[in-house]
């Protein structure tokens, strides 16, 4: 009875973990919290179908199918082909974290400021809230080709953090922080509306941020 820890560390109460490949349901696309035209004129009805039905559900099937293989490789003890799994499992079960996260940190009802203890920390953290976005969208602008820019809880400082990450790598599974808010940049998120000006997509971004998920994202992860 093996268990896959590459991402397993992901908030179980949030987003599933990729959990055992042994007796396992296999991962499914979630359901959006919204309709595909709920965060016009911000993000198009177009870019959220793609987004969601198209290129979630590639990440979804391709891990699957890269789970399978691997449960067939551990059981013939074959760890050339274990070892060779690892970019797609890392990928596409990436893709699969990352998104999960993001529709639930977008909502129609979003943008504005957060309140409460996500609001004191992030002026403990980064002087102001002003200073936060200027920071996060100028991470999410710098990522070079494809990406993601975070906000992130570093459990072992106790302090949020900034971050970038290539691809889809998942944050938690690559930098050991915990995920609060992820902004997606890769072009499939934004070209159809915004074409090649990633700093638009970015600026319309912040009105659709659904600062309640953030928020109580950041309270469970500090418990």
């Amino acid at each position: 009875f093996v268990c896959l820890f590459l991402f397993s560390r992901s908030n179980a109460k949030l987003v599933a973990p990729l959990g055992c490949l042994v007796s396992r349901q296999k991962h499914t696309l979630p359901d959006l919290p919204y309709d595909y035209a709920a965060l016009e004129p911000h993000i198009n009805a177009e870019i959220m179908q793609l987004h969601h039905s198209k290129h979630h559900a590639t990440y979804v099937n391709n891990l699957n199918v890269a789970e399978e293989k691997y449960k067939e490789a551990l059981a013939k003890g074959d760890v050339t082909t274990q070892v060779s799994l690892q970019p797609a499992l890392k990928f596409n079960g990436g893709g699969h974290i990352n998104h999960s996260i993001f529709w639930t940190n977008l909502s129609p009802n979003g943008g504005g400021e957060p309140k409460g203890e996500l609001m004191e920390a992030i002026k403990r953290d980064f002087g102001s809230f002003a200073n936060f976005k200027e920071k996060l969208t100028a991470v999410s602008v710098g990522v070079q080709g494809s990406g993601w820019g975070w906000l992130g809880y570093n459990k072992e400082q106790g302090r949020l953090q900034i971050a970038a990450c290539a691809n889809q790598d998942p944050l938690q599974g690559t930098t050991g922080l915990i995920p609060l808010l992820g902004i997606d940049v890769w072009e499939h998120a934004y070209y159809l509306q915004y074409k090649n000006v990633r700093p638009d997509y970015l600026k319309a971004i912040w009105n659709v941020i659904n600062w309640e998920n953030v928020s109580s994202r950041y309270a469970t992860c500090k418990k």
